[in-house]
């Protein structure tokens, strides 16, 4: 009986996945995944994932995740183009990952900075 379930389950799990890319840029990963509903339509998620620091020093990822209709598709595709195109306009393509990258050394360094005196009793 467990190995039908399993069985229907990889296959509920080989038909909802369809197509994945991912794109690493920068500090952040981008997942695009191709998904099937039920009754075999096709949508879209994309998640960002980003590396975070806790306050114990510890990394941990963030993610947002988005679902994409493909009713929404064309407006999306659209929206999305006259945005990047209006950037690259108006403030060229030079993209800077330097402050986030400094605001991380910055926050790897207060972690790591402990003056073990204070730690002692008094």
């Amino acid at each position: 009986m467990d190995e039908i379930n399993n069985h229907d389950e990889l296959e509920s799990k080989e038909r909802d996945d369809i197509f994945s890319k991912v794109v690493r840029a920068g500090k952040r990963t981008y997942f695009f995944d191709v998904k099937a509903t039920r009754q075999n339509d096709y949508y879209l998620t994309i998640t960002e994932s980003k590396k975070r620091f806790g306050q114990e020093g510890k990394f941990f990822f963030e993610k947002h995740k988005i679902f994409l209709y493909k009713e929404d598709f064309d407006k999306f595709a659209e929206g999305l183009a006259e945005a990047v195109d209006y950037i690259k306009t108006n403030q060229g393509e030079e993209t800077s990952f330097q402050d986030e990258e400094d605001t991380v050394v910055e926050m790897q360094n207060e972690f790591s900075n402990i003056n073990f005196d204070d730690l002692e009793d008094k």
